[in-house]
């Protein structure tokens, strides 16, 4: 213990040197990837030049509504790029010899090397381009991603994309190339997300709608909080028994007593209900718990938890015997649990496992350091804000934890969160540490990936975060400083791109050298800048404002600086300093500001109060 508080003295000492500008920042960041490259074109494929072309678009017999939306996609972009617009005809309607893109669906049965549901090959040979996926989606997902890869088309947001214009469409004639997704389920819904937005970001979770025009989508008959639903509180006063026991001896609502064997009967029955109800094509039920931690106490629950070693337990088998019961009447569902809050951490004894129709939706990156790569950091958001958590070496336990939960059940879905929930409009830092996460997950075996926070959340540069995320969920092998680029330049304008890149690498770093990252956490910090550094921040934001760029381009850049302003107020730097007599006025124009570009919010868990109620004495995290 000593030598971990010694250890910890050090580094909080090497923090407030850098902090104050007396110990040098290490300011190179690495955002992690593969560094991309263009496809390489060493034979020409001309597939459109000078307004004209010799190819059709070629759907194979009885094409279902998913290809005929790839092809209508791969038409209407096409025409948009060349000003060519591509006749669409059937194989049978296709004479020898005439070039064509053919979209097919691999007739090869599964297994060994077969392309997956939504796997897909592009190949070329000079007078044919294939696009063929395992299923219908993967065709789908095949069109798309050669209208990005290859075409140069991009969807940056659900209301921004880029379509070049060409006189000549060129391809090489021998690409060969097979593409499997990284996760198998993929949700990112940011907001304004529509069906064909989904897929061209190739998600596939949509929750609530079946997008048959797309492939279709994993769908759910009920999804996160869903023990209220299959055990009602309704029927506390009659039976409290149903209900956890809490510390004090109680019994309460706040959780299910997931060990009572009536429990497991009232769930089946209003489980076969709603999923018999259900008017989607849906074939996930969801098991989650209220959003809490007060978990049964009861001696039957207790014992689970030390007969398996995890609070998790009782909530694993409840879900198992679920689906034990109702898979003969619904064979082709899958059954997810949440690993949140008290049941985040997985069973070790005992040999629990999760059925082959079970998975867990793991929870635990809510508690991790963001701005520190997973496997290394180990800090955890636990309350505690001691010397030894906050600048001690810990071990990665939430990392070690996800491994073994890949032990324990055959699929494992991380459900991400990115944002700072309690301070959306300060930058959160965790731009660097998102594609080594990812990639650990893969490579341990976690098979989905949910990212629930893109939803209506205005946080602090989070149309770039859900960009990446989208990239990331579906390769998490991609160059993200290479997207990076590629979307600020194409949101915030070229020339005030630069600017805003050397933003964040400087925010990204200064963060990472001095502080933590929790998506929960009520410190409005966000780093701790020597003046030197400020001054260089707002130099650079002040060249991002005055570039060259249209006056679109201008608003999203004011409303990113915006969390700079909030930063600096919060902790009373530059002109919202104590000491200037004008602070209030500056609060309150900052908070004017926050209401002309659209921000309602500084904490995802309210709006901001009108303004005949805001103290501007106060600082702004305090405007929640």
């Amino acid at each position: 213990m000593i030598v971990k508080t010694v250890r910890a003295l050090v580094a909080l000492l090497q923090v407030l040197l850098m902090s104050l500008g007396l110990m040098p920042v290490d300011m190179s960041v690495n955002y992690g990837g593969e560094p991309y490259a263009p496809p390489a074109v060493e034979t020409e494929m001309v597939l459109a030049e000078d307004g004209r072309s010799d190819f059709s678009i070629v759907l194979p017999d009885g094409a279902d509504a998913c290809i005929q939306t790839a092809a209508r996609e791969l038409g209407d972009y096409f025409e948009k790029i060349s000003g060519v617009s591509l006749p669409v005809v059937t194989a049978d309607r296709l004479a020898d010899g005439e070039k064509a893109i053919l979209l097919a669906v691999d007739p090869a049965p599964k297994g060994g090397d077969a392309l997956g549901e939504e796997d897909f090959r592009i190949t070329s040979d000079g007078m044919t381009l294939s696009i063929t996926g395992g299923g219908s989606r993967g065709t789908l997902y095949g069109v798309y991603t050669f209208l990005e890869e290859y075409l140069g088309v991009r969807w940056f947001t659900p209301t921004l994309e880029r379509v070049p214009e060409l006189d000549r469409v060129v391809v090489d004639a021998a690409i060969d190339r097979t593409v499997r997704p990284s996760f198998s389920v993929r949700r990112n819904d940011c907001a304004g997300t529509n069906e064909a937005y989904r897929a061209r970001t190739r998600m596939n979770v949509s929750f609530w709608q079946d997008m048959p025009d797309y492939g279709g989508a994993l769908t759910y008959v009920l999804w996160d909080v869903t023990l209220d639903r299959l055990v009602p509180d309704s029927l506390f006063d009659a039976h409290p028994e149903y209900f956890a026991l809490d510390e004090n001896g109680s019994r309460t609502t706040d959780h299910v007593c997931l060990s009572n064997p009536d429990v497991l009967e009232i769930a089946v029955g209003n489980a076969r209900a709603a999923i018999d109800a259900c008017e989607r094509d849906a074939k996930f039920l969801h098991v989650g718990q209220k959003d809490n931690i007060n978990y049964c106490r009861c001696p039957a629950c207790e014992a689970l938890y030390e007969e398996y070693g995890a609070v998790s337990a009782p909530t694993l088998l409840f879900t198992n015997a679920l689906a034990e019961r109702l898979a003969p009447e619904y064979p082709d569902f899958t059954f997810t649990f949440y690993a949140y809050n008290e049941t985040d951490r997985p069973p070790t004894k005992g040999g629990l496992r999760c059925r082959d129709n079970v998975a867990p939706v793991l929870c635990g990156l809510h508690k991790a350091c963001r701005s520190h790569p997973l496997t290394e950091c180990g800090a955890v958001d636990d309350g505690k804000d001691g010397l030894l958590n906050l600048y001690g070496k810990n071990e990665p336990q939430i990392a070690e934890d996800f491994k073994t939960w890949t032990t324990v059940a055959d699929r494992t879905y991380i459900y991400d969160y990115t944002i700072n929930f309690l301070n959306t409009a300060q930058f959160f830092s965790n731009l660097e540490t998102m594609q080594s996460t990812m990639k650990y997950m893969r490579d341990i075996g976690i098979t989905g990936y949910i990212y629930n926070c893109g939803d209506g959340h205005g946080a602090a540069f989070n149309e770039l975060r859900n960009y990446l995320l989208h990239k990331l969920q579906w390769d998490v092998d991609a160059d993200v400083e290479y997207l990076m680029n590629d979307f600020l330049s194409a949101y915030y304008g070229a020339e005030a791109a630069p600017y805003i890149k050397e933003i964040l690498d400087i925010q990204t770093a200064q963060i990472r050298a001095t502080a933590h990252a929790f998506d929960f956490d009520w410190h409005y910090q966000s780093g701790y800048y020597p003046p030197l550094t400020v001054c260089k921040l707002d130099g650079l934001w002040e060249k991002a404002l005055s570039a060259e760029i249209t006056d679109e381009e201008r608003f999203r850049v004011e409303t990113a600086n915006l969390s700079w302003e909030y930063f600096k107020a919060n902790l009373f730097l530059g002109k919202y300093s104590l000491a200037n007599p004008l602070r209030m006025q500056e609060n309150e124009a900052l908070y004017d500001a926050f209401g002309a570009h659209g921000i309602d919010r500084v904490c995802s868990f309210g709006v901001i109060p009108p303004k005949d109620e805001v103290n501007f004495i106060e600082r702004p995290f305090q405007w929640r």
